[in-house]
């Protein structure tokens, strides 16, 4: 796949946009709409660039902050849930504990 300066320029924009805790989070359509490219040509461009589908980039963005604040040891399991994004703190520490193979609480006692 070629990729212009421009391309490049804009899905970088787009991972930005990702990274971001806007609530509501933007939608791929959205996503794809501000690089100017149909939506799935955008999730295939983004992962080929950054080696993550789009959806799998903002959760991965939202367990490092996760990470990062719970190292912190300044927030509850429940702060650090809403804080990331999450609504159910059930989903969250479900797969936060399959993603980083131990449990939110576990993590933050651990790594203080």
């Amino acid at each position: 796949m070629v990729l212009t300066h421009e391309s490049f320029r804009r899905l970088c924009r787009a991972r930005d946009l990702l990274r971001e805790l806007r609530e509501p989070s933007p939608s791929i359509e959205e996503l794809a709409r501000s690089v100017q490219i149909s939506p799935f040509h955008f999730i295939r461009q983004f992962e080929a660039v950054f080696g993550l589908t789009p959806h799998q980039f903002r959760i991965q963005s939202r367990m490092e902050l996760a990470k990062h604040l719970l190292a912190m040891g300044q927030h509850s399991v429940t702060d650090v849930c809403m804080e990331v994004g999450f609504s159910s703190l059930g989903s969250f520490s479900a797969l936060f504990t399959r993603r980083v193979g131990e449990t939110p609480s576990a993590y933050g006692r651990r790594v203080r």
